[in-house]
Protein backbone atom coordinates (compact mmCIF):
# COMPACT_ATOMS: atom_id res chain seq x y z
CA UNK A 1 0.00 0.00 0.00
CA UNK A 2 2.97 2.38 0.65
CA UNK A 3 4.09 1.83 -2.33
CA UNK A 4 0.96 2.64 -4.20
CA UNK A 5 0.52 5.84 -1.70
CA UNK A 6 3.85 6.95 -3.00
CA UNK A 7 3.31 6.05 -6.83
CA UNK A 8 0.19 8.23 -6.55
CA UNK A 9 2.29 11.36 -4.65
CA UNK A 10 4.52 11.06 -6.92
CA UNK A 11 2.19 11.15 -10.35
CA UNK A 12 0.77 13.81 -9.30
CA UNK A 13 3.12 15.94 -8.00
CA UNK A 14 5.09 15.78 -11.50
CA UNK A 15 1.64 15.31 -13.08
CA UNK A 16 0.16 18.65 -11.82
CA UNK A 17 3.24 20.95 -13.04
CA UNK A 18 3.67 19.15 -16.27
CA UNK A 19 -0.28 20.10 -16.76
CA UNK A 20 0.64 24.16 -16.10
CA UNK A 21 3.81 23.73 -18.34
CA UNK A 22 2.11 21.88 -20.93
CA UNK A 23 -0.35 24.05 -21.74
CA UNK A 24 2.10 27.18 -21.51
CA UNK A 25 4.29 25.10 -24.05
CA UNK A 26 1.60 24.60 -25.98
CA UNK A 27 -0.16 28.01 -26.10
CA UNK A 28 2.58 30.44 -26.10
CA UNK A 29 6.18 29.05 -26.20
CA UNK A 30 5.20 25.83 -29.43
CA UNK A 31 3.33 29.26 -31.55
CA UNK A 32 6.81 31.03 -31.40
CA UNK A 33 10.11 28.52 -31.11
CA UNK A 34 8.11 25.04 -32.60
CA UNK A 35 7.42 21.83 -30.64
CA UNK A 36 10.32 20.30 -30.67
CA UNK A 37 12.35 23.49 -28.99
CA UNK A 38 9.47 24.06 -26.81
CA UNK A 39 9.43 20.71 -25.59
CA UNK A 40 13.54 20.88 -25.11
CA UNK A 41 13.19 23.79 -22.95
CA UNK A 42 10.06 22.16 -20.33
CA UNK A 43 12.05 19.13 -20.39
CA UNK A 44 14.80 20.02 -17.97
CA UNK A 45 12.75 21.87 -16.00
CA UNK A 46 10.27 18.36 -15.33
CA UNK A 47 13.55 16.18 -14.39
CA UNK A 48 14.47 18.82 -12.13
CA UNK A 49 11.00 18.38 -10.66
CA UNK A 50 10.78 14.51 -10.74
CA UNK A 51 14.43 14.56 -9.16
CA UNK A 52 13.27 16.78 -6.30
CA UNK A 53 9.77 14.85 -6.13
CA UNK A 54 11.29 11.46 -6.05
CA UNK A 55 13.57 12.83 -3.41
CA UNK A 56 10.78 14.14 -1.30
CA UNK A 57 8.75 10.74 -1.87
CA UNK A 58 11.42 8.10 -0.61
CA UNK A 59 11.61 10.14 2.48
CA UNK A 60 8.05 10.59 3.24
CA UNK A 61 7.61 7.16 2.31
CA UNK A 62 10.24 5.82 3.99
CA UNK A 63 11.32 3.49 0.76
CA UNK A 64 15.16 2.64 1.03
CA UNK A 65 15.04 -0.64 -1.64
CA UNK A 66 15.74 -0.13 -5.14
CA UNK A 67 12.90 -2.93 -5.99
CA UNK A 68 10.28 -0.84 -4.17
CA UNK A 69 11.67 2.43 -6.00
CA UNK A 70 11.74 0.61 -9.36
CA UNK A 71 7.80 -0.17 -8.52
CA UNK A 72 6.89 3.22 -7.27
CA UNK A 73 8.46 4.70 -10.65
CA UNK A 74 6.75 2.55 -12.83
CA UNK A 75 3.51 2.92 -11.37
CA UNK A 76 3.73 6.22 -11.28
CA UNK A 77 4.54 5.76 -15.33
CA UNK A 78 1.29 4.21 -16.00
CA UNK A 79 -0.32 6.44 -14.12
CA UNK A 80 1.26 9.35 -16.22
CA UNK A 81 0.41 7.55 -19.52
CA UNK A 82 -3.41 6.43 -18.64
CA UNK A 83 -4.01 10.41 -17.52
CA UNK A 84 -1.74 11.09 -21.21
CA UNK A 85 -4.52 9.26 -23.02
CA UNK A 86 -7.70 10.31 -20.73
CA UNK A 87 -6.15 13.67 -22.45
CA UNK A 88 -5.54 13.06 -25.80
CA UNK A 89 -8.38 10.71 -26.62
CA UNK A 90 -10.89 11.91 -23.99
CA UNK A 91 -10.39 15.61 -24.00
CA UNK A 92 -8.93 16.49 -27.31
CA UNK A 93 -11.02 13.86 -29.41
CA UNK A 94 -7.91 11.84 -30.92
CA UNK A 95 -8.63 8.75 -31.46
CA UNK A 96 -6.06 5.55 -29.83
CA UNK A 97 -4.13 5.27 -33.78
CA UNK A 98 -3.92 8.84 -33.57
CA UNK A 99 -2.60 9.34 -30.05
CA UNK A 100 0.03 6.53 -30.57
CA UNK A 101 1.02 7.81 -33.69
CA UNK A 102 2.05 10.86 -32.31
CA UNK A 103 4.66 9.51 -31.02
CA UNK A 104 6.71 9.30 -33.75
CA UNK A 105 6.36 13.11 -33.74
CA UNK A 106 9.95 13.74 -32.82
CA UNK A 107 8.81 16.43 -29.88
CA UNK A 108 6.40 13.70 -28.41
CA UNK A 109 9.40 11.09 -28.97
CA UNK A 110 11.40 13.53 -26.48
CA UNK A 111 8.62 13.65 -24.44
CA UNK A 112 8.04 9.82 -23.75
CA UNK A 113 12.01 9.99 -22.93
CA UNK A 114 11.52 12.28 -20.43
CA UNK A 115 8.61 10.13 -19.26
CA UNK A 116 10.63 7.01 -18.95
CA UNK A 117 13.71 8.53 -16.69
CA UNK A 118 10.76 10.11 -14.51
CA UNK A 119 9.78 6.82 -14.19
CA UNK A 120 13.35 5.56 -13.50
CA UNK A 121 14.22 8.46 -11.19
CA UNK A 122 13.07 7.07 -7.52
CA UNK A 123 15.31 4.09 -8.44
CA UNK A 124 18.29 6.36 -9.18
CA UNK A 125 17.67 8.44 -5.92
CA UNK A 126 17.26 5.28 -3.95
CA UNK A 127 20.67 4.07 -5.23
CA UNK A 128 22.33 6.96 -3.82
CA UNK A 129 20.75 6.77 -0.41
CA UNK A 130 23.63 5.30 2.16
CA UNK A 131 21.93 3.57 5.07
CA UNK A 132 22.05 5.44 8.37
Amino acid sequence: MTILRAAIAYWAVVFALGFVLGTIRVLWLAPQVGMLPATLIELPVMLGASWLASGWLLRRFEIAGGGEALAVGLLAFVLLMAAEYALGVGMMGLTVGQWLADFGQPHAAVGLTGQIVFALMPWWRVRGVRPA
